[in-house]
């Protein structure tokens, strides 16, 4: 005699799908990680129809003012160190360790992002495909001036880029921005790879 049957509630079902839904999410991200240009080239995409929308609608000015916001903070968190060079040297010396490599094979790559590319670029795309679903509805339309929003962003964007490894939120000066450069410069940490030695197999 079979026994009795488990009871499924509605809830149950609904989680089932949703963690369907989320495996498929995430094997096709999984799958597009390598395609590093098309990806961004996708985003951009995107986010030029996104601008668009806000061109010709002429509205929704303050989803656009957020959006910035958001993507400059990314950009800076794909900017900035991991670890401290400095912090991560003393500390290895303390203990009596070295950060320099110790056997042949081994690559010293001091640079780790605090954000990786792909979480940067997921964050991004993201973010820019629901600034342009929210700009199809009306109630975030708020009424703003939008040159004032545009002031704000750049001057913004100005006194975070003039130091973007900055501590504790504080806007830097020259000689804070010259002392960050000597600090990348002696640690050897550098967020951009143009320049650097690229070896291959022959």
């Amino acid at each position: 005699m079979d026994g009795p049957e488990p009871d499924t509630t509605p809830f149950d079902a609904i989680s089932t799908q949703s963690n369907r839904f989320l495996r498929t999410y995430q094997a096709y991200l999984d799958k597009s990680t390598p395609y590093v240009t098309y990806r961004w080239v996708g985003t951009v995409v995107l986010l030029i129809c996104f601008f668009l929308r806000i061109v010709f609608a002429q509205g929704w000015y303050i989803v656009a003012y957020c959006l910035g916001i958001y993507l400059l903070n990314l950009f800076l968190a794909f900017l900035q160190p991991k670890f401290d060079p400095s912090l991560t040297q003393d500390e290895g010396l303390e203990d009596g360790e070295s950060s320099l490599p110790t056997k042949q094979d081994q690559e010293f790559r001091p640079f780790v992002r605090r954000l990786p590319e792909f979480k940067f670029w997921h964050a991004a795309t993201r973010a820019v495909l629901i600034s342009f679903i929210c700009s199809w509805f009306s109630v975030f339309d708020l009424p703003v001036f939008w040159p004032v929003l545009v002031m704000y962003w750049l001057v913004l964007f100005a006194l975070t880029s003039k130091h973007p490894l900055r501590r504790f939120g504080n806007f830097a000066d020259n000689r804070v921005v010259r002392r960050q450069i000597q600090h990348m410069i002696k640690y050897r940490y550098v967020p951009f790879s143009v320049g650097k030695a690229k070896y291959s197999s022959k």
